[in-house]
């Protein structure tokens, strides 16, 4: 959700004057997306400095920079291995949790919980020959602190958390993902857990056991509602054997969390909007950000800005381009120009990199000689939530951007976001917001933070 994934948003929603919820928080700054090792950062070494305050090595998941990618034997060391804004939550009372589109072993989410060299290693079949003293990340998230001990946990993943899962025309088994085959089912782990500590608990699994489970008798809630990743909102099965919109899971969310006078954490990640621009779809991309920014106002509707910190931002960004010089008012995925080089419109979206999809060129001969021609994007549906749209690099599929992205605030110590801040700022600055980890004085002031990402939106609540 990088900046031009902002402002299409924006005009999707509402028109070039239109503003977002996030955008009418007093408090907005940008941040520097930067990995230890590379200058365009994945989403797992950006998620472990939001959320753990380092900056890391690409592919890795909360351990520092002295783990190198793919090294196990590094990321055992206990100095390498990085606490969490959750974790440090927990540590202080307050109840924790995450939301995401994703599977909840992916990138984004791992680092609230998990200590990982690879972000592939999500489960048994994805570890390979010699890492047999490294757990895998689901096993982390059931079997490990703090992922045992979250409040919440809802998203994707199923076919990684259990043995021989099933798939539907609607909810596919994915050959990109991990599939557990080492006979556990660790869904199973998770419950008889929680009956052996003797804490109240809810598993759910679609729409209509998130609507009805009992929130008063749930300290703990797991929802997996999907094999993979949770399908786009443009295709998801609203009805009640379906899967929830994003919104549908933060207002679960925050409803046990709450129940915690303490205060709560709450990490909420719109992942889809990075999966459907790796696909080049911008429309589906944008129409994911709409989704997250319908989550941020039911954010702000149920906790109260007195004692709730509210943080809007992204991991990193990707790089999709507004071109000129459209009018105002027509559609942000129509056709503007034409261009004074072959005389054809161009869409006023599109992107830097690109799958193969994106590469809308052709070679076509004459008497004198063969010239390229790109494809008229007048003869095809632009507005098509299966368009591609052009890029200027050809590869397997877009690939991240590495520009600033920015940061929005409400709520007790939003301030704190008010400049040109390194990724790993966040997590100090929400610690000293909740007065938590380093920066705990001791007092009787208590916090919860959310963050809204990937859009990540972060909740922090307080209690004063």
């Amino acid at each position: 959700m990088g900046p031009n994934t902002v402002t299409a948003t924006r005009i999707y929603k509402g028109g070039e004057s239109h503003r977002l919820a996030y955008e009418m928080f007093p408090h907005v700054g940008l941040l520097k997306t930067y990995s230890a090792d590379k200058m365009v950062p994945d989403s797992a070494s950006t998620a472990t400095a939001l959320l753990c305050g380092v900056k890391v090595n690409q592919n890795t998941v909360g351990v520092d920079s002295s783990a190198k990618h793919k090294d196990c034997k590094a990321s055992l060391n206990p100095k390498a291995q990085l606490d969490s804004l959750a974790a440090l939550a927990l540590r202080a009372g307050k109840s924790a949790g995450f939301v995401t589109t994703m599977r909840v072993t992916h990138a984004t989410p791992g680092p609230v919980y998990a200590h990982s060299a690879a972000r592939t290693w999500e489960c048994d079949s994805d570890m390979p020959t010699g890492t047999e003293k490294c757990k895998d990340i689901a096993r982390q998230l059931v079997e490990d602190w703090p992922g045992r001990d979250l409040n919440v946990i809802m998203g994707g993943g199923r076919q990684g958390l259990m043995s021989n899962c099933t798939g539907t025309p609607s909810d596919p088994i994915s050959s990109w993902a991990c599939s557990r085959s080492d006979g556990r089912n660790l869904i199973k782990e998770y419950k008889a857990d929680k009956q052996r500590r003797g804490l109240k608990y809810s598993i759910v699994s679609n729409n209509r056991e998130l609507k009805k489970f009992n929130v008063n008798k749930t300290d703990y809630l797991l929802g997996i509602f999907a094999n993979e990743h949770l399908r786009y909102e443009s295709e998801r099965d609203k009805g009640p054997d379906g899967m929830p919109s994003i919104s549908d899971m933060v207002e679960a969310a925050v409803k046990v969390l709450q129940r915690n006078s303490k205060g709560f954490f709450l990490m909420v990640e719109g992942g889809n909007i990075d999966m459907a621009h790796h696909r080049g779809r911008a429309k589906v991309a944008i129409n994911e950000s709409s989704a997250m920014e319908e989550a941020v106002k039911l954010a702000v509707k149920m906790t109260d800005e007195k004692d709730t910190l509210i943080v809007v931002t992204s991991d990193h960004a990707h790089s999709l381009q507004i071109n000129g010089y459209p009018d105002r008012g027509i559609s942000i995925f129509g056709t503007t120009g034409p261009s004074k080089y072959d005389n054809l419109n161009y869409t006023i979206l599109s992107y830097g990199t690109g799958g193969p999809g994106s590469f809308q060129y052709s070679i076509e001969t004459n008497a004198t000689g063969g010239h390229i021609v790109r494809k008229d994007p007048n003869k095809v549906d632009t507005e098509s939530f299966k368009y591609e749209q052009v890029s200027a690099i050809p590869l397997d599929e877009n690939i991240h951007g590495g520009v600033d992205v920015a940061i929005y605030a409400r709520g007790p110590y939003a301030h704190l976001f008010h400049n040109v801040h390194e990724q790993n700022y966040v997590f100090h600055a929400i610690c000293y917001a909740a007065n938590i980890g380093s920066y705990s004085i001791g007092n009787s002031l208590e916090i919860n933070v959310a963050i809204y990402m990937t859009t990540l939106l972060t909740l922090v609540g307080f209690s004063l």
